[in-house]
């Protein structure tokens, strides 16, 4: 939701003394001040309730009435940009105890560690369910501190104060936290539930409180606290020179540096498919995949140990070697494809291929395990040493320090940044795990590195 919010003015005032809000978020950028909640008095922004990251990446809960009237700052960061976090927050200052009138509530669990922690007063009024315009994803005052995150499932009920469990239940099989999908709660008068189903802000409570988007885009990802996709790291990035965007799957590599980036999620074993467009810029690119952190990697896939980088220019490189082949040059929006194979060794050594264009370069054929044709040899991931990790990540770099490029990486989620897969009427071609959009069909066998995939 970088540079996109959504706002609704509720035509009279609801219960301004209980209320519970329920989101389940995704961090795609850190770092800065970025509200999740936002509700101002008119003509007067010294009075408002927001509840905003900071620059440190902890959280603040705030209800400000010329001065702080309540605070609640856990003493926690918010930084896991692979993750989905389930929050809750608990207004209901009828309560005689101070700290049962304010409650914020992570992944099913009551925070109780605080930096700040000050309660509002006894049946003070929130300007949170007034006629005031409330915004989700920035200042509802003016438009900054965007919040850079995907949403879904959120809920607010009016006039109730529930608790996370009313929202979410702990995974009998996995353990995990997840969603209820058709939570047992009441909504009161302006109460919501939008983003059920993708992007839909369609009020599915019944209530009709439909909201509407003010600036920017939505976008519909396959990414969901039941299927959390790979996206590439952004606390991963060698020598810092990259900046990422559009939930971290669009990366912009800097000028005056070699920059060097890896994925979220990484491999040990499976087949897994991932695609990646350049968009823009002329820096030499790099394609590939790599056995090594990027914050102890050396300047290059090309050179790197356990990594292979398919070039721009045709050629395909690793561990300081040429790897042979008749391959295709690449330029700005052609669309390479992935398939990293490591079940099914070849000489001792796991398989890899590229595409460009849907097209399997050097003839490969990686559907068919038995093939020879076309495929890149990679050292199993058990056998890495050193400052290898034991896994393989997606990776690309820019090298040489010669210019800029953005790459925008589709893990499955169906998107080129903000563009959606054009192919197959739009729809796209699914993994083996069933739950992913690709512009290209992915080869038999190959899923879209993600949590289901993961799973299966």
């Amino acid at each position: 939701m970088a540079s996109t919010s959504i706002r609704k003015t509720f035509s009279s005032n609801g219960n301004t003394k209980k209320w519970t809000f329920s989101a389940w978020i995704k961090r795609t950028g850190l770092g800065s001040v970025q509200r999740l909640l936002s509700c101002d008095e008119a003509g007067n922004n010294n009075h408002d309730d927001f509840y905003q990251f900071q620059n440190d990446d902890t959280i603040v809960l705030g209800h400000y009435d010329s001065g702080y009237y309540a605070n609640l700052t856990p003493t926690r960061k918010f930084r896991d940009c692979n993750s989905w976090y389930h929050f809750v927050i608990t207004w209901d200052t009828a309560q005689s105890t101070a700290s049962d009138r304010f409650k914020f509530y992570v992944n099913g669990v009551q925070e109780t560690s605080f930096s700040t922690a000050t309660y509002p007063s006894q049946n003070k009024d929130s300007f949170i369910n007034t006629t005031e315009p409330i915004e989700i994803g920035k200042r509802s005052d003016n438009d900054t501190q965007y919040l850079d995150a995907l949403l879904t499932h959120v809920h607010f009920c009016d006039g109730y104060a529930y608790a996370a469990s009313d929202f979410g239940e702990t995974d009998a099989t996995t353990g995990e936290w997840k969603a209820k999908t058709s939570p047992s709660v009441s909504y009161g008068t302006n109460g919501f539930f939008i983003f059920k189903d993708g992007n839909s802000l369609t009020d599915q409570s019944s209530n009709t409180n439909n909201w509407s988007a003010v600036s920017g885009t939505l976008t519909d990802l396959k990414d969901n606290p039941d299927n959390v996709f790979c996206t590439m790291n952004p606390l991963d990035n060698y020598w810092q020179g990259s900046t990422f965007s559009n939930g971290n799957n669009t990366v912009v590599s800097g000028s005056s540096s070699t920059t060097f980036n890896t994925s979220t999620l990484m491999m040990t074993s499976g087949k897994w498919y991932a695609e990646v467009k350049p968009t823009a810029g002329s820096a030499t690119s790099q394609i590939g995949v790599t056995g090594r952190l990027a914050v102890n990697a050396t300047s290059s896939l090309a050179i790197t140990t356990s990594a292979v980088g398919y070039l721009d220019s045709g050629s395909v490189w690793g561990s300081n070697s040429n790897q042979g082949g008749s391959w295709s040059t690449y330029s700005n929006n052609d669309i390479i494809g992935i398939a990293i194979n490591l079940d099914n060794t070849q000489g001792g050594l796991n398989k890899l291929y590229f595409s460009k264009n849907g097209v399997w370069q050097n003839s490969a054929d990686p559907s068919n395990h038995s093939s020879t044709t076309g495929v890149l040899g990679i050292t199993a991931p058990s056998n890495l040493t050193g400052t290898d990790n034991g896994a393989y990540a997606f990776a690309m770099n820019e090298t040489w320090n010669d210019n800029t490029r953005t790459w925008q990486w589709n893990f499955g989620n169906g998107y080129f940044g903000t563009t959606a897969v054009a192919t197959n009427s739009g729809n796209g071609y699914a993994g083996a795990e069933g739950a992913s959009k690709f512009n290209y069909q992915p080869p038999t066998g190959f899923s879209a590195l993600s949590t289901k995939g993961l799973n299966e």
